[in-house]
């Protein structure tokens, strides 16, 4: 999943500052750009541990368009972060299902075009939790 990062930018006296919008308290700073974009990761991942661990919900990510609007993010510089939520979710376990094979073909065209969801499983995983998370 993509999630947005708002990052202030930094100078000789102040770090680069990280904040992710759609993970309450996930803040983080790096010493120039790439250095807060990786250690955006990895407060990302700490925060999905430490959530997993409690058995709380994983947030789900909204678009950067959805942030920028909003003022409190007024001039900072955005990226977003691939985190692979799949692995916080729990242990994987096998299942057999059916579907029909026009929309097997589908979902493995998709796959084979978006490299980001790795594989069947996870396309399937991605889509049920987007639907999943839209209940909230």
């Amino acid at each position: 999943m993509l999630y947005p990062i708002a990052i202030s930018t930094g100078d000789d006296d102040h770090a680069w500052g990280v904040e992710v919008p759609d993970i309450p308290g996930c803040f983080s700073a790096g010493d120039d750009l790439d250095d807060a974009m990786a250690m955006a990761r990895e407060a990302i991942e700490g925060h999905f541990e430490l959530l997993a661990e409690d058995g709380a919900p994983i947030p789900s990510a909204q678009k950067v368009t959805h942030h920028a609007a909003n003022p409190l993010y007024a001039g900072c510089i955005w990226a977003v972060v691939d985190i692979d939520v799949t692995k916080y979710l729990g242990k994987a376990q096998k299942l057999n299902i059916t579907l029909p094979g026009y929309l097997l073909n589908r979902i493995d065209e998709y796959v084979l075009h978006h490299p980001e969801e790795k594989s069947r499983s996870g396309f399937l995983a991605s889509a049920a939790l987007k639907v999943l998370q839209q209940e909230r």
